[in-house]
């Protein structure tokens, strides 16, 4: 995997050096840099949306807490996202004993848990627009029956656009394994889902706006730095 620029190192060792010093603007800079990306990866996880929010709050302020375990190894969000797994996982682990993802298989049976869509509507009317809404909203659930394996993937890898190298890297898992879960995914998703959700699907899952400053606030609150 080809190393990160030197430019984008030296903006995080900048960053983390001013939020080691209770700098509450690198802070809010770092959570709203980050926000979408580790709230979907969080989301991907424990299924729900005020989850996928205490997930993040919760990762921040032990990311934050102990910033001298960043050691610039890796990018600063790749570190941070590892934080919001292990908090997301311990989510899951507290709501229902773990599955084991090698068990998981391409049963014919799980292609009965995924809706059908209808076609897409090419002309961006009021109607069209509701309706793409409402598809939004179907692929997310789709998305939400897929097996855990597969759908952190397809996250990382569809909605998030990250490279199988990062993908890999982010769940410590070979690239092989990134491209088999991939595949499997959108098999489940089907190829009539993937290719009439195609435009809307980076749209799923938004963290902005009021959602995104609320946590900031928050997070800046917990820290001290309102």
């Amino acid at each position: 995997m080809a190393a990160p620029a030197p430019e984008l190192i030296a903006e995080d060792d900048r960053l983390v050096g001013r939020a080691r010093q209770r700098d509450g603007d690198a802070i809010r800079l770092i959570v709203k840099q980050h926000n979408r990306r580790l709230y979907r990866i969080a989301r991907s996880i424990v299924r729900d949306d005020s989850d996928a929010e205490d997930v993040l709050q919760e990762a921040y302020v032990r990311a934050f807490a102990n910033l001298d375990g960043f050691r610039g190894e890796a990018r600063l969000g790749t570190w941070l996202a590892r934080i919001v797994i292990n908090e997301a996982l311990g989510c899951i682990r507290r709501r229902r004993p773990a599955i084991d993802i090698d068990l998981i298989s391409t049963n014919p049976a799980l292609d009965a848990q995924i809706i059908p869509f209808p076609g897409a509507n090419r002309v961006p009317d009021a109607e069209t627009t509701m309706a793409q809404n409402e598809i939004r909203i179907l692929l997310e659930g789709a998305i939400d029956r897929l097996p855990s394996a597969f759908r952190e993937v397809l996250i990382a890898r569809l909605v998030e656009d990250m490279s199988v190298a990062e993908t890999a890297e982010l769940f410590r898992i070979p690239p092989q394994t990134v491209k088999t879960r991939l595949f499997r995914a959108r098999a489940l998703l089907r190829m009539d889902m993937e290719r009439h959700i195609g435009p809307v699907l980076g749209n799923a899952f938004p963290f902005a706006g009021e959602r995104c400053e609320r946590l900031t606030v928050t997070v800046l609150e917990r820290l001290g730095l309102s």
